[in-house]
C-alpha cells in the first residue's frame, strides 16, 4: 500500500525555539530537570522516593551485587530519560550532558542479552519467566520505550550505540511474535511498542518493523484472545498479588476486548488508550489504511466530546487509571495522570498528519497549556502525577478514596512515568508547531520560532514571533526564500477566538477558512510579513448538561489558559465561593509576576453562621467577597491549599 497523509511534520532539527513563554521552559528542562532527574534515577535526591533504575543495570549487567527494586518497568524511566537527552541535544549540544548519556548507554548495552532481550527485571529476578505474563508485565512497553529513547539520541546525536540495542531488540520481537505456528499470536498489556516501531522503521527503513506493530495492533481483541489463552498458562497467578485470581482478565481494561477496527468507546487503562491510538494513526497514514482511521477518528470523537477534561486531562477514575463512561468527570477524584495528556497530544499530533482539521490543533494546545506544564513546578524538581479539577488537602489526606490527589508536588515517585515524559514532551515541542504538504505550510500551535521548509519549488525560513498565551498578536514573517515563492500558509483558527484579523504586506486581507484553518496563498517574498491578530477574551465554559459534577458551575478561560481558584488569593473553603452570571471579571497582573494575567470578580460567599448542628433550616448567609483566579497550570506554586476549577454560578 502507498502512504497517504493530509502533511508530514517537520524535522526537529529544522526548528529553533524562541519564545517568551515556550523558552523558560524548554530552558528549565535542559538545565535543571534533566540534570534532576538523573540525579533521582541515581537516588540521589535527598528525601525523594528510591528508584535504583540506574541501579538495576548495573546488577543485571553483573557490575554490582543486590536484588531488583521498584516496578517491573522501571527500566522505562531510563529510556525517556535518554530520549528526553537526545532532543535536547538538538537544539543545544552539551558536550558535559551528552558524554552522561553515553556512559548511561554503555550501561544499558551491557545489560542486554545475546539473544537482544533487555529487561532489568527479569534477568534478575526471574529469569526464567521471560514473556509469560504480557497482560500484567510490561515488557514490550519498556522495549518500546528503549527504541523511542534510541531514535531520538541518534537523530540528536547521529550515534548508533543505542540504536544498535533497540533494533536487536526489536529483532527479538519480530522473532518471537507474529502469525506463524511457532510464534506468539499476541501483543503487549500496556501499548507502546507499536508506535516506537513506526519510528524505528522511518529512521531504518526496514518494512519488517512496520509489519510488526501492523501486526500487533490487528492482533489485538482477535479471539481466541490472547490474555484469556495466557491466563490459565501462568496458572491464573497475579503478577501485582501473587495470587490465583479467580476471574479471568477484563479485556476491556486492555483496549482488547474486541478488535480495534470495531472499537468506538475509549476504554480501559487511559495512557494505554491514547499510546494505541497514536500507533492506529500512524498506521492507518503508512498503510493508506481508511478503515483504520475511521476507527480513530470514532475513538477521538468519544475521548474529546464525552471523557475528557476541561484541561485536557482524561482518566475519570484512580481504580485502575482509567475511562469510565460518557459524561463521568468528577472533579475531587479524577486522575488525569499527566502521561495521559501526553499520550492525548501524541494521538492529536499524528490525527492532524492524516487529516488537516483544527480540533485536533485545538485539543493538542489545550493538554500542553492545562496540563503538562502542570505536571512540573517552576523550578523543575517537584511533580504531580495526578492532574485534579479540585483539591482539598484534609481528603487528600483522611479519605482513601482520594489519597492519589496531591496538593504538593512530589519530588520524585517510585512509579515515576509521568517526570521524564514531561520532560521528552517539552524538549521535542518544536515537532508540534508545523506540518506541511508539498505547497502549504501549517500553523498548528503559536510557539515563537524559526522553521526550514521546502514548499513546492521553494526554500523558506519562516519566523514566527507570538505573544501568547497572554495577547493574541502572531506575527510570521519570511526570513528566507529560495525559488518562485509560490506556496500558501495556513494557519488554525483557535476555538477559543471569537474574531481574528489578517494583514499580509500592510493589507488587510480576508483568508479562505477550511476546517478550522485560514489559508494565505500569494507569491510571497523573502521580506513578507504575515501579521494575525485574535481577539483574546475570559470566557465562561459550561459542561454539557450530562456531566452531573458542574451541574449549575462554570469554568474560567482566557485564551488556551483554564484559570482556577487557590486558597491562597481566596481563603477556604471554596465550595462556598459562588460567581453570579452577571458579574464582570476583570483582568489584572499578579503581583508575583507582572506578565501573568490573573482574573478577579465580585462573588458571594457563604458565611459559617457559628451554628453546632451539621445541618439547619435557615437560610444561608451570602456575604459579598472578591473572586482571584490564577492560570490552573500554575496552580500549587506558592502556598499549598486548596483549589477549584469548577465554581458555583
Amino acid at each position: 500500500m502507498s502512504e497517504h497523509r493530509a502533511t508530514k511534520p517537520l524535522s526537529l532539527k529544522s526548528i529553533q525555539i524562541q519564545d517568551k513563554y515556550w523558552t523558560p521552559y524548554i530552558q528549565l528542562v535542559r538545565d535543571t530537570v534533566i540534570p534532576y532527574q538523573w540525579e533521582a534515577l541515581n537516588d540521589r535526591v535527598e528525601d525523594a522516593e528510591r528508584s535504583q533504575a540506574i541501579e538495576n543495570f548495573r546488577i543485571a549487567s553483573g557490575q554490582s551485587k543486590g536484588e531488583f527494586h521498584g516496578f517491573i518497568f522501571q527500566d522505562s524511566d531510563v529510556y525517556k530519560w535518554v530520549e528526553a537527552v537526545g532532543y535536547s541535544l538538538i537544539s543545544t549540544p552539551n558536550p558535559d550532558l551528552e558524554k552522561v548519556a553515553d556512559e548511561a548507554i554503555a550501561l544499558i548495552a551491557s545489560a542486554q542479552q545475546e539473544d537482544g532481550y533487555i529487561n532489568t527485571y527479569y534477568t534478575i529476578k526471574e529469569p526464567g519467566k521471560r514473556l509469560t505474563n504480557l497482560a500484567e508485565c510490561h515488557e514490550l512497553y519498556v522495549i518500546g520505550h528503549l527504541i523511542e529513547g534510541a531514535v531520538a539520541y541518534y537523530i540528536g546525536t547521529g550515534k548508533t550505540s543505542l540504536l544498535d540495542v533497540a533494533r536487536k531488540a526489536a529483532d527479538f520481537v519480530a522473532l518471537h511474535f507474529g502469525p506463524e505456528p511457532h510464534q506468539l499470536h499476541g501483543y503487549d498489556g500496556h501499548q507502546e511498542i507499536e508506535l516506537a516501531l513506526v519510528k524505528l522503521y522511518e529512521v531504518t527503513g526496514e518494512e519488517k518493523y512496520l509489519d510488526l506493530s501492523f501486526y500487533m495492533i490487528n492482533e489485538r481483541g482477535q479471539s481466541p484472545n490472547f490474555f484469556h489463552e495466557e491466563w490459565p498458562k501462568r496458572d491464573r497467578i497475579s503478577h501485582w498479588t501473587g495470587q490465583q485470581e479467580s476471574t479471568p482478565p477484563d479485556l476491556a481494561y486492555w483496549q482488547a476486548h474486541k478488535p480495534v477496527r470495531e472499537q468506538e468507546i475509549a476504554v480501559g487503562h487511559a495512557v494505554r488508550a491514547v499510546y494505541m491510538y497514536t500507533a492506529m494513526a500512524d498506521l492507518a497514514i503508512r498503510k493508506a489504511d481508511d478503515e483504520l482511521l475511521a476507527a480513530c477518528k470514532r475513538l477521538w470523537s468519544n475521548i474529546v466530546n464525552r471523557q475528557m477534561y476541561i484541561n485536557g486531562s482524561i482518566g475519570s477514575t484512580h481504580h485502575g487509571e482509567a475511562f469510565t463512561f460518557d459524561y463521568d468527570l468528577p472533579n475531587e477524584t479524577n486522575y488525569s495522570e499527566t502521561c495521559a495528556s501526553i499520550g492525548l497530544i501524541f494521538f492529536a499530533q499524528r490525527m492532524l498528519q492524516a487529516e488537516i482539521n483544527s480540533e485536533y490543533a485545538d485539543i493538542m494546545e489545550r493538554a500542553l497549556y492545562n496540563t503538562v506544564t502542570a505536571g512540573i513546578s517552576s523550578d523543575g524538581k517537584h511533580y504531580f502525577y495526578v492532574n485534579p479539577m479540585e483539591a482539598w488537602p484534609k481528603a487528600s489526606e483522611g479519605n482513601p478514596g482520594r489519597r492519589h490527589v496531591k496538593t504538593v508536588r512530589q519530588k520524585w515517585y517510585g512509579c515515576a512515568c509521568c517526570p521524564p515524559n514531561v520532560a521528552r514532551l517539552l524538549s521535542s515541542l518544536g515537532e508540534y508547531i508545523y506540518t506541511a504538504s508539498t505547497d502549504t505550510l501549517y500553523a498548528h500551535l503559536f510557539i515563537g520560532s524559526d522553521a526550514q521548509v521546502e514548499l513546492g519549488g521553494s526554500r523558506v525560513t519562516v519566523n514566527m514571533k507570538s505573544s501568547l498565551p497572554w495577547q493574541g498578536q502572531v506575527e510570521l514573517s519570511i526570513a528566507e526564500l529560495e525559488g518562485d515563492g509560490d506556496f500558501s500558509i495556513a494557519f488554525r483558527v483557535p476555538s477559543w477566538s471569537d474574531s481574528f484579523t489578517v494583514h499580509v504586506a500592510d493589507e488587510t486581507i480576508e483568508p479562505e477558512i477550511r476546517d478550522g484553518y485560514a489559508y494565505v496563498q500569494r507569491t510571497w517574498k523573502r521580506g513578507d510579513v504575515f501579521l494575525l491578530d485574535f481577539a483574546i477574551q475570559t470566557r465562561r465554559i459550561y459542561a454539557h448538561p450530562e456531566v452531573r459534577a458542574n451541574a449549575g458551575k462554570v469554568a474560567l478561560q482566557r485564551g488556551p489558559l483554564l484559570y482556577c481558584l487557590e486558597e491562597i488569593d481566596n481563603s477556604a473553603p471554596l465550595s462556598s465561593l459562588s460567581l453570579p452570571a452577571d458579574a464582570e471579571i476583570r483582568e489584572r497582573s499578579a503581583d508575583w509576576n507582572p506578565e501573568l494575567v490573573m482574573l478577579e470578580a465580585e462573588g458571594f460567599r457563604r458565611e459559617d453562621r457559628g451554628q453546632e448542628a451539621l445541618y439547619s433550616s435557615a437560610s444561608p448567609v451570602k456575604a459579598p467577597t472578591r473572586i482571584v483566579a490564577v492560570p490552573y497550570t500554575l496552580w500549587g506554586n506558592r502556598n499549598p491549599g486548596e483549589m477549584l476549577t469548577w465554581i458555583r454560578e
